[in-house]
């Protein structure tokens, strides 16, 4: 019996020897990630249940054995005093700091391509005030239910989900469409971060695919504004969610009726075609889109009537 147990206790010392060998040497000042699990026991259960563990194992970034540290920085020191000072918080440093730790993962990819020129990254918006790295909730990384969306933009962008009350609305309201399908959270080369449709078309197009030409005769407005020239994107009070409560108005913006200078021939003044020659005062000229049906662009008529 005596020498089956020395059998089995070398056996099993030289497996533990064979385990150890076969750990990464972890660099000096760090301590490892299960040295962090002795003290943040939950926060060391959330996260193995994310997608940030996998750095843990794939081998790709260089941080096996030590994923919390990756983020953190190294904790020897932290384990030996114990004080909050001695580690790397990216929630509780500068914007730019936290950014350049999740950059180092996460910069050449896709999704940040417009960062730099987004309005997130010049009002020190940081990856942590959206991203819970540590949430075991379904989703708490990246979330991509509509109604949690809406709710975390909606945080900061008060005066933006208030526009979404008005009677005629984009339906995020009713947790149907979220900000996101819209804006992109990271960047984007059009304005307002807005996402984009087919290479470099607006993103609204995505959803508007009969109001997307080209056309061969243009509304100028389109080409050169965008959907927000005519359009409040968010909501409004008009059934088409026009900038103004009637039609005319929204063309009267653009088509007045100014004078042109006298002409050498005439020596008078006339107005400008259009709408010079509709008399606004007759209900029937009220409506610009009864007659003028192609506001968005034409193919065979420049001015947009069919």
């Amino acid at each position: 019996m005596r020498n089956i147990d020395l059998i089995v206790f070398c056996a099993a010392a030289f497996l533990a020897v064979g385990v150890a060998s076969a750990q990464p040497a972890l660099p000096k000042g760090y301590a490892g990630s299960e040295i962090c699990q002795t003290c943040h026991e939950d926060i060391y259960n959330n996260f193995v249940k994310s997608p940030h563990w996998a750095i843990d194992s794939n081998g790709v970034h260089g941080f096996q054995g030590r994923s919390c540290e990756g983020c953190h920085g190294p904790a020897q020191t932290h384990t030996e005093s114990g004080s909050a000072e001695d580690i790397r918080n990216p929630g509780k440093i500068s914007s730019g700091a936290a950014d350049k730790v999740c950059l180092e993962c996460h910069l050449n990819q896709q999704t940040h391509i417009g960062r730099l020129t987004s309005s997130h990254m010049k009002d020190a918006v940081s990856c942590t005030a959206c991203h819970k790295v540590h949430s075991a909730e379904p989703g708490g990384l990246v979330d991509r239910r509509p109604a949690s969306i809406n709710k975390q933009c909606g945080s900061c962008h008060n005066n933006v989900w208030s526009q979404f009350q008005k009677p005629y609305h984009h339906r995020l309201p009713e947790e149907a469409m979220s900000c996101v399908d819209c804006h992109n959270p990271h960047g984007s080369v059009r304005p307002s971060m807005t996402q984009t449709f087919a290479a470099n078309d607006a993103g609204c197009l995505k959803c508007h695919g009969d109001k997307r030409g080209p056309f061969t005769f243009e509304h100028a407005a389109l080409r050169y504004e965008g959907c927000g020239a005519c359009h409040e994107t968010h909501g409004s009070a008009n059934p088409r969610m026009l900038t103004r409560q009637e039609v005319r108005y929204v063309c009267l913006e653009c088509h007045a009726n100014l004078p042109f200078p006298p002409s050498q021939t005439t020596k008078a003044s006339i107005g400008v075609v259009p709408p010079s020659f509709h008399d606004l005062l007759s209900a029937r000229y009220r409506n610009c889109t009864v007659c003028h049906q192609k506001i968005h662009g034409s193919y065979v008529d420049r001015n947009l009537l069919r």
